[in-house]
C-alpha cells in the first residue's frame, strides 16, 4: 500500500487496457458508493469490534478448497515490505502453507522501492521465490526485466474461479499472468473519531463542501480535525488521486496515469487547488503542514483514536488497512472508530484500490504452488479472520471477515466489480509514483509545505514525470 503504485496499464476496466467506460459507470460507481455510505456507518458490530480477530477461543480449521503438493524439505523466502502487525498476519497464511506441504517458508523483509531491493537480492545471486509487489510498474518491471515467472496452470485456474477481470488483468503483462493480488485495499475512506464528532455535533459528511465545513465546526470544538501523514509520500498521492478521480473524473485519471496528459493539465491545476483548501488551513491540520510532515502513517490513525475526547485529530484518510493501527490502541471499530467513504468532490464519490500481487522470481514447485495457495480462499479467510485486511477473491465468504465493518468495506469492493480505478501512482514508473524523497511523493510534501504554489507544484511534477518516463 506504500506506494502501492512504471508505466502501468491504466484501464477502464481496471486494467483491460480501455480508456472509454460502458455506459452506466457512473451508476455503478454511485451503487458502491451507497453500499459503502449506508454500510459503514454502522454504530455497532458483531464479532471482534478492534481488527485483532475474534477472541473467543474457538479455534477454527480453514476449509480445504484447493490441493497442495508435498514439499517436504523444500525451502522459499518471500519478500514483502510489510512490518507489524500485516507481517504477523501474513506469517499466519505462510504456517498455513508450511502445514499443508511441508515446506519451509521464510519472510525476507524488503525496503521501498522494493524493485531496488529485489534487484540487489538477484544481482547477489540470492532472489526470493516469491515477491509481494505493490505496484503494478513494479510488475512490469519485474517482466520487463525477466525476473518475474508466469503463473502455471493450477494458479490460473484459482484465479479464473475466484477473481474477476480486472483484478486478473492486473497481474498480467501482455496477456500473460503472473501475479496474484492477495491483498486489496480500498482505498477511499476516511476514519473519524466518534467521541470528536459528537462532541462537536459534527456529522458525517458526503461531499468535500461539506467535508471542510466539518472540518471547520471540530476546530471550533477545540479539537483539531484532521490528521495527515505527510512524512510517508504516499499518503499524499492518494489524497490528490481521490479528489482528482471524483472531480475530473475517470477518462482523465487513466490520461494522467498513462501521462498521455501532462501534468501541468487545468485539471490538475484544478485538483491541487481543491487540495489546497485543505493544505493551506494549517489550523485544520494535526500539527500543522510542519507537524504533517513528521508524522508518518501509524502515528496518524493512532493519534486519531487516542488522548480520550482531545485527540490530536478527529479524522484520518486512508483505506481499509488504518484497522490495523486502529487494533493498536483502546478505540473500538464501529463504535469509537466509524468511516465514511471519501467526499464527493465532482458528481461521485470515487472508488480508488491498491493492492499486493505474489509474483514468482523462480520457477520452482515451492514458488508456482504458494502462488497457488494464495489465490485460493483458504488462503484469504487467514488473514480475513485476523481482521486489517481486504481480499479481491470474489469466493470468498465475507463472513470471515471479523466485524462488520470490514465485511463492509469487502463488500463494497467486490459489488464494485470492474468498475474501479487502481491507485494512480503504483501504475506509474516507480521513480516517479513510488520512491520516497523523489517524484510525486517529494512534490506532493513541498506542496503540503507551500500549497498556494500550485503552478510550481504542476512544473516540479511535470518535470519529473517526464524524466520517469523516458527512461
Amino acid at each position: 500500500m506504500r506506494t502501492t503504485r512504471g508505466a502501468g496499464k491504466t484501464l477502464g476496466t481496471a486494467g483491460a487496457g480501455t480508456s472509454s467506460r460502458a455506459a452506466g459507470t457512473g451508476t455503478r460507481r454511485a451503487a458502491v458508493a451507497a453500499v459503502a455510505a449506508g454500510a459503514l456507518a454502522l454504530t455497532g458490530c458483531g464479532g471482534s469490534e478492534d481488527g485483532k480477530g475474534s477472541d473467543d477461543g474457538a479455534s477454527k480449521e480453514p476449509a480445504v478448497t484447493v490441493q497442495l503438493p508435498k514439499l517436504t524439505g523444500e525451502n522459499i523466502q518471500v519478500a514483502a515490505v510489510w512490518t507489524g502487525p500485516e507481517q504477523a498476519n501474513f506469517t499466519k497464511v505462510l504456517s498455513e502453507f508450511e502445514k499443508r506441504t511441508g515446506a519451509k517458508v521464510t519472510f525476507v523483509p524488503a525496503q521501498d522501492p522494493i524493485v531496488n531491493f529485489l534487484g540487489t537480492k538477484i544481482a547477489g545471486g540470492s532472489p526470493p521465490d516469491i515477491a509481494m509487489l505493490p505496484q503494478v510498474g513494479a510488475i512490469q518491471q519485474a517482466v520487463q526485466k525477466k525476473w518475474a515467472k508466469p503463473a502455471g496452470a493450477a494458479t490460473k485456474a484459482q484465479l479464473a474461479k475466484n477473481y474477476g477481470k480486472g483484478w486478473r488483468d492486473l497481474g498480467a503483462v501482455d496477456g500473460t499472468q503472473y501475479g496474484v493480488y492477495f491483498k486489496a485495499a480500498n482505498k477511499s475512506l476516511v476514519w473519524y473519531n466518534n467521541t470528536a464528532f459528537e462532541n462537536a455535533g459534527a456529522s458525517a459528511p458526503k461531499t468535500w463542501k461539506d467535508f471542510l465545513s466539518t472540518a471547520e465546526t471540530i476546530s471550533a470544538s477545540g479539537v483539531t480535525p484532521v490528521s495527515v501523514a505527510g512524512a510517508d509520500g504516499w499518503t499524499l498521492t492518494d489524497w490528490f488521486e481521490n479528489i482528482y478521480l471524483s472531480q475530473a473524473g475517470p477518462e482523465k485519471y487513466d490520461q494522467l496515469a498513462q501521462h498521455t496528459i501532462k501534468w501541468t493539465d487545468p485539471s490538475v491545476k484544478e485538483a491541487l487547488t481543491t487540495l489546497g483548501q485543505l493544505f493551506g488551513k494549517p489550523s485544520l491540520i494535526a500539527g500543522g503542514a510542519d507537524g504533517a510532515l513528521q508524522t508518518e502513517f501509524p502515528a496518524s490513525v493512532t493519534q486519531t483514536f487516542t488522548g480520550g475526547d482531545q485527540p490530536k485529530g478527529a479524522m484520518v484518510f486512508e483505506g481499509d488497512f488504518v484497522g490495523v493501527n486502529i487494533g493498536e490502541t483502546e478505540a473500538k471499530i464501529g463504535t469509537d472508530a466509524k468511516v465514511f467513504p471519501f467526499p464527493a468532490v465532482g458528481a461521485d464519490s470515487p472508488v480508488v484500490t491498491g493492492g499486493d500481487a505474489a509474483v514468482a522470481l523462480k520457477d520452482t514447485k515451492g514458488a508456482q504452488a504458494l502462488l497457488t495457495f494464495l489465490a485460493s480462499t483458504d488462503a484469504a479467510r487467514i488473514w480475513a479472520e485476523a481482521g486489517g485486511f481486504v481480499s479481491p477473491n470474489k469466493s470468498l465468504d465475507t463472513a470471515s471477515y471479523p466485524n462488520d465493518v470490514q465485511r463492509d468495506i469487502a463488500e463494497a469492493l467486490i459489488a464494485a466489480g470492474d468498475d474501479f480505478r487502481f491507485d494512480m501512482s503504483d501504475q506509474m514508473p516507480q521513480s516517479f509514483g513510488g520512491t520516497p524523497g523523489k517524484g510525486e511523493w517529494k512534490a506532493l510534501q513541498d506542496f503540503l509545505k507551500n500549497p498556494k504554489d500550485v503552478a510550481g507544484a504542476q512544473r516540479q511534477l511535470e518535470s519529473a514525470a517526464a524524466k520517469a518516463y523516458r527512461s
